[in-house]
């Protein structure tokens, strides 16, 4: 599918009719292919590399032109877990027109209304810009996703939670990879501006993006050694959760392995001729009360001695004065 657009007195308009054109092209079908090819002088094989979510980002000059594979990432998808991933897209600069291309529906020109285009290379640049920016939104999901798995986790023995935590720190580290490609893609820019005509406004945005870039990618590597640090330490609380649970169930079958065995010999007929002076409802009021006061003598036994056994708390820190 493609969409044209113009720019005109610095805002987009869609129609071809233009001194400028940003033609955009998603999930194009072999026609749009070819067009791509014969009408604008692409070759196959930067199509494909534009469509292709495996391709390493890079940037190409041949002239006047200037061709750049650009990781950006996906919407986050819902499975068994949140999971987060990254896309190329493929963007070709001339000096009257702009041609991106794309595998998906994804969101282009988001500021187009917020401030005007004052050229196709700055227009470029702020489409780079965008795509950090949605790397920064994407971070600060992952960091919300990660605390509520943490309060989840702490009162679950689910793996389920586990396994979002393994997604969320696999996703961080296609970030990670996805972002130095970018840094490699903003220097060699950085480089050619003089050759592409960048105006000293244009190279501060390159400036910009950047620096915004090498934050999202030091930020991206604070969260991943965070997650996989404690991910360890959450497998064990896992694994406490679980003991904690089958030391209580351990309690409750020695509580009342005794009651299980007076019982039976309650049921049994000698009872009945041990209290058979006696009614039937008084003997058995007093079995079943003897029965309860055992079970909570047991219990607290056991509850004395597992506290018996715990390490002592270590004494306070002394105060400075």
């Amino acid at each position: 599918m493609r969409r044209q657009y113009t720019l005109v007195n610095g805002q987009l308009k869609e129609g071809a009719d233009g001194p400028f054109r940003v033609d955009v092209y998603i999930s194009p079908d072999p026609a749009e292919r070819q067009e791509l090819v014969n009408v604008l002088g692409m070759d196959e094989h930067d199509v494909a590399s534009a469509l292709d979510t495996e391709e390493v980002a890079r940037a190409e000059v041949e002239g006047d032109r200037l061709f750049v594979v650009w990781k950006r990432p996906r919407h986050a998808s819902i499975a068994q877990a949140i999971t987060f991933e990254i896309s190329s897209i493929g963007l070709l600069l001339d000096r009257d027109r702009l041609v991106v291309i794309q595998s998906d529906e994804a969101p282009l020109f988001e500021d187009r209304k917020l401030r005007p285009y004052r050229s196709l290379n700055e227009l470029f640049l702020r489409q780079l810009a965008g795509s950090v920016h949605h790397f920064l939104g994407h971070l600060r999901a992952i960091k919300q996703v990660s605390r509520e798995a943490e309060v989840r986790l702490s009162r679950s023995m689910e793996n389920k939670i586990l396994l979002q935590m393994f997604a969320l720190s696999e996703s961080l580290v296609y970030y990670i990879d996805a972002l130095e490609a970018n840094a490699g893609v903003l220097a060699r820019l950085h480089n050619l501006a003089p050759k592409l005509g960048f105006s000293p406004e244009e190279t501060e945005l390159l400036d910009d993006v950047s620096i915004d870039n090498r934050q999202c990618q030091r930020q991206s590597e604070i969260y991943a050694s965070v997650l996989s640090g404690l991910m360890d330490a959450r497998g064990n609380i896992i694994n406490n959760n679980m003991n904690v649970l089958l030391k209580n169930l351990t309690i409750i079958n020695v509580v009342f392995l005794p009651l299980t065995l007076i019982a039976s010999i309650g049921g049994m007929s000698e009872y009945s001729m041990m209290t058979q002076g006696m009614p039937w409802a008084i003997s058995y009021s007093l079995f079943t009360l003897a029965m309860v006061v055992l079970g909570v003598l047991t219990w607290m036994l056991l509850n004395r001695r597992i506290e018996r056994r715990k390490p002592e708390s270590l004494p306070p820190p002394p105060s400075h004065r």
